[in-house]
C-alpha cells in the first residue's frame, strides 16, 4: 500500500469536527467514555506555543489531569485515593478517575464492599466475588440506574456477586450506583463549564451559543447521564445556549474531515515551495555564482573588450594612516538624498573627528529631469549648507561622492558611465560630472569649491572604515544598490596602463610602483619592505548577469521586475540583491500567488497591482524575529492587502526567500573579491576587513548574517571582519580629499 499520512487526530478533535461538519456553531469536542478529555477552538493569540496570533485553533486540553497537581484533594474520598492507588499511574489523571467509566464501576463496588463489611447490606456478608477488583464494570452502573428495570437489573447483578440481596439492599446499591455517576456528571458539567467560560469571555459576548460534540459509551449507554450534565451546565451558564450533539460516526469522521483539511493545505503548501524553490540557492549554485563573479572581475581589470562587470580605476592608492588633519567639505550623492558634510580631523586622533551634516531630497522631477537642474540643485543645497555653518566665504577642499558608475582618468575626473537607482537625469551620461557640479556653482556664483577628489559611496566607506581598522581594503555598500570596492595590485589593472604617465603626474608614482628609466622602459620601485603598489578598484559589480551569466537562477519575477525597470537588461546583479529592488521582487511572488488562489483568499486587489508599494523597508519590519504576526497582517493592512493568519505566514517566508537569497549572493560576490586579494598576495590564509554601508546590511534583522556565513563557508580560507561604517561614504569622500591634499 502507499498511504501517505497526513494527520494525527485526537479522538476529541475528531468528535469536534464530525460533529462540526453538520453544525458550525460546533467549537468544542467532548469524551465521556472508558476516558474523559475535551477540546474547543481556543483564540490563536493565547496559544504561546504556535506561532500566530490571528484566528483560532483547536486545542486539545487533556483534562483528565486536572486535579493531578491537588485541586481537586477537597473533593477526593477514600475511595478515589484507593481506586488511584490500586491503577497503573497513581497520583495521575485523578480526574479521569473520579468520572470517567473505566473507573465508575470500581468506586460503586468499594463502596459497596465497605458498606457489607460494616453489616450495612447483605447482613454482613462479604463475597469474593464482590472483594475482586473489575466485578463492577459501568455497564452495570448504567443498567442499575435504568428509568424502569433498574432494581431488577441491581437484584441480578448482586445475585451474580454471590451475593442475596433484600429489596432495601438493592434499593441502597442503586442509590450507591446513582451518587457515584451523578458526582462524575456534574464534575463533568463544572470543567465543561469553565471552558465554555473561555470562550465567552475570549470572544467578549454577553450570550454564547455554541455546541459541543460528544462522543463515549458512559454518555451514550447511560440512560440519565446525558439530561444531568445538561441541566446542570445550563444551571451553571443561564447566559448561554449551549446544544449537546451526539457524534454518530464516533471520531473516525473527524479524523477524516481534518485529512481533507490537511490534504488541501498540504497542496497550498507544496505549491508555495514549488513557487519559492527557485530563490533557495544551493551550494553548487552559490560557487557557481563565485566563480563567474571571479570571472567578471578578470575580464574588467583587462584593458580591451567590454565587460559586465565594469573594474572603475578610483585613482585611490592607500588608505589613511592616521596624520590626517585639517576641515575638508565632502558631498554625497547617494540615491534620494544629498547630503552635505563639514569633516575636521586632528592630527593623530581618530576619536575627536567633528562632523556637521544636513540631508536634502532629491525630487523625482530632479533625478528624472535635466542634468542642469540636477546639477544647479545640488548647488543650492551646498550654498544651503555652507550658510548653516557659516562659511560662505571660505575656500574649502572638498570630496564629491558620487554613487553612480564613473570612468575615472584621475582623482577629481568622473565620466558618468550609465545611471542607476532610479536617476535619469539628461545630458550627464558620458559627461565629467565634477565639471557639470563646477559650472553649477560658476552659475551660482555664491561660493567657491576646491574639487579635490570625486569618489564613489562604496570607496568613501572603505576609506572611512580604514581610518578605525588599518586592515580595512574592501568596502560594502547593501543597501537601496550594491557595489563592491577592494585594493587591487596596479600591475594586475591592464586598463589603468594607458593613463600610467598621466597618473604619475598628477599624483606621483605610488609607493612601491614603477618608476621610468632613461630608455623609457619601466621596471618596478622598490621602497625598502614596501607592499606591492595598489589601487582600489570600483567594481560595480551590480553589472554580474548583464551578459546572461546569471540567467540560470534569475526567476521569472526578477524578468518582470527587469523588464518594468528604468534600465532594462541592466544591473542584473544589483536587481537580485539590492533594496530598491527586493521589494518589488516580493510584490511579483506575492501578486503570482494570489492569482493561484493561494493567498488573499485569490482577491487580486488594486494595492497589490501597483508597483514599488511593497517597499524593501516592510521586509525588514516583517522579517523580524520579535514580530508577532498580528502584527505582519497590520502591516499587510496598511498596504490595502486584508490577510488572514495562513496568509501572514506566506508573506513571511516570501519575504525571507528573496532576502536570503539576496544575502547569500552578496555573500557569494564577497567570497570571489576576497579569495583574489589572498590569491593576489600568494598568501594560504588573509586576515582582512570589509567596510560596510547600506540600509539593508544595517536594518534588516537576517542579511548580514547570512552574508557573512556564505562568504565564510565560500572562502574558507579568508577570514573576513565586517565593520558597519558609522559615518558612511561621506567621511570617507573627505579622508580620501585629506590624503590627497597631504600628498600633493
Amino acid at each position: 500500500m502507499d498511504v501517505e499520512v497526513l494527520a494525527m487526530v485526537n479522538d476529541t478533535v475528531a468528535t469536534m469536527m464530525t460533529c462540526g461538519f453538520d453544525d458550525q456553531y460546533c467549537d468544542v469536542g467532548l469524551i465521556i467514555g472508558t476516558g474523559t478529555n475535551a477540546c474547543y477552538m481556543e483564540e490563536l493569540r493565547h496559544v504561546d506555543l504556535v506561532e500566530g496570533d490571528e484566528g483560532r485553533m483547536c486545542v486539545n486540553t487533556e483534562w483528565g489531569a486536572f486535579g493531578d497537581d491537588g485541586a481537586l484533594n477537597d473533593y477526593i474520598t477514600e475511595f478515589d485515593k484507593d481506586v488511584d492507588a490500586a491503577s497503573n499511574n497513581p497520583g495521575k489523571q485523578i480526574l479521569e478517575k473520579m468520572v470517567s467509566g473505566m473507573y465508575l464501576g470500581e468506586l460503586v463496588r468499594l463502596v459497596v464492599l465497605k458498606m457489607a463489611k460494616l453489616g450495612l447490606l447483605f447482613d454482613g456478608h462479604v463475597s469474593n466475588a464482590l472483594r475482586t477488583k473489575g466485578k463492577i464494570t459501568t455497564a452495570h452502573v448504567a443498567a442499575m440506574e435504568e428509568y424502569k428495570n433498574g432494581l431488577k437489573n441491581t437484584r441480578n447483578i448482586l445475585m451474580d456477586l454471590d451475593l442475596t440481596p433484600t429489596s432495601d439492599d438493592c434499593v441502597a446499591v442503586q442509590h450507591v450506583s446513582t451518587i457515584v455517576s451523578f458526582r462524575s456528571s456534574n464534575l463533568v458539567a463544572a470543567v465543561l463549564a469553565a471552558i465554555l467560560t473561555r470562550i465567552k469571555q475570549n470572544r467578549n459576548l454577553r450570550t454564547l451559543r455554541i455546541t459541543v460534540g460528544v462522543d463515549g459509551t458512559l454518555y451514550k449507554t447511560h440512560q440519565q447521564y446525558p439530561s444531568r450534565l445538561h441541566k446542570v451546565v445550563r444551571r451553571l451558564l443561564p447566559e448561554c445556549h449551549v446544544r449537546f450533539a451526539l457524534s454518530d460516526s464516533g471520531s473516525s469522521k473527524g479524523a477524516a474531515l481534518v485529512t481533507a483539511v490537511a490534504q488541501r493545505l498540504a497542496s497550498q503548501r507544496r505549491q508555495v515551495d514549488e513557487t519559492l524553490s527557485p530563490f533557495r540557492l544551493s551550494q553548487k549554485q552559490l560557487q557557481l555564482v563565485k566563480s563567474r563573479m571571479r570571472m567578471g572581475l578578470e575580464a574588467g581589470l583587462k584593458s580591451k573588450g567590454p565587460s559586465a562587470i565594469k573594474m572603475l580605476p578610483s585613482f585611490v592608492y592607500r588608505t589613511p594612516d592616521g596624520t590626517e588633519h585639517g576641515k575638508y567639505l565632502a558631498l554625497d550623492l547617494g540615491g534620494t538624498n544629498f547630503r552635505a558634510l563639514l569633516v575636521n580631523f586632528k592630527k593623530g586622533l581618530q576619536q575627536n573627528t567633528r562632523l556637521y551634516h544636513k540631508i536634502y531630497t532629491i525630487p523625482l522631477e530632479i533625478m528624472q529631469g535635466s542634468g542642469e537642474e540636477l546639477f544647479d540643485h545640488i548647488a543650492q543645497c551646498v550654498s544651503d549648507f555652507l550658510d548653516y555653518m557659516g562659511m560662505k566665504n571660505a575656500h574649502l577642499p572638498a570630496g564629491f561622492t558620487f554613487s553612480f558608475p564613473c570612468e575615472q582618468t584621475s582623482i577629481d575626473t568622473g565620466t558618468l558611465v550609465s545611471w542607476t537607482k532610479g536617476f535619469k537625469a539628461t545630458d550627464c551620461e558620458g559627461h565629467d560630472v565634477v565639471s557639470m557640479l563646477r559650472d553649477a556653482i560658476k552659475r551660482r556664483n555664491e561660493f567657491d569649491l576646491d574639487i579635490v577628489a570625486v569618489v564613489n559611496d562604496t570607496v568613501g566607506t572603505m576609506m572611512s572604515c580604514a581610518y578605525e581598522d588599518p586592515e580595512c581594503e574592501i568596502g560594502l555598500i547593501a543597501g537601496t544598490g550594491t557595489n563592491v570596492c577592494y585594493m587591487e595590485d596596479l600591475k594586475n589593472i591592464e586598463k589603468a596602463e594607458q593613463k600610467t604617465d598621466k597618473m604619475e603626474r598628477e599624483e606621483g608614482t605610488p609607493e612601491g610602483g614603477e618608476e621610468k628609466l632613461d630608455d623609457g622602459t619601466k621596471r618596478e620601485k622598490k621602497v625598502g619592505d614596501a607592499e606591492i603598489p595598489k589601487m582600489c578598484i570600483n567594481t560595480e559589480w551590480g553589472g554580474l548577469g548583464d551578459d546572461g551569466s546569471l540567467n540560470d537562477i534569475i526567476t521569472p519575477y526578477d524578468i518582470e521586475v527587469d523588464q518594468n525597470s528604468l534600465n532594462p537588461g541592466k544591473q542584473r546583479f544589483e536587481k537580485l540583491t539590492s533594496g530598491m529592488y527586493l521589494g518589488e521582487v516580493v510584490r511579483q511572488v506575492l501578486l503570482d500567488l494570489t492569482r493561484g488562489g493561494l493567498l488573499f483568499r485569490g482577491h487580486v486587489t488594486e494595492a497589490l497591482k501597483t508597483p514599488g508599494i511593497f517597499e524593501t523597508k516592510y521586509l525588514s519590519q516583517i522579517e523580524s524575529d520579535r514580530l508577532a504576526l498580528l502584527q505582519v497582517r497590520s502591516i499587510l493592512q496598511q498596504l490595502g492587502l486584508d490577510s488572514t493568519c495562513d496568509d501572514s505566514i506566506i508573506v513571511k517566508e516570501v519575504c525571507g526567500a528573496v532576502s536570503h537569497r539576496a544575502a547569500m549572493l552578496c555573500g557569494a560576490g564577497m567570497a570571489a573579491v576576497v579569495d583574489k586579494i589572498r590569491e593576489n598576495r600568494g598568501l594560504d590564509h588573509l586576515n582582512i576587513t570589509v567596510g560596510v554601508d547600506g540600509a539593508l546590511y544595517k536594518l534588516h534583522p537576517h542579511f548580514a548574517e547570512v552574508l557573512q556565513e556564505t562568504a565564510r563557508v565560500l572562502a574558507p580560507q579568508c577570514n573576513v571582519t565586517f565593520l558597519p561604517s558609522e559615518e558612511g561614504s561621506g567621511k570617507g569622500a573627505a579622508l580620501i580629499t585629506a590624503v590627497a591634499r597631504q600628498k600633493l
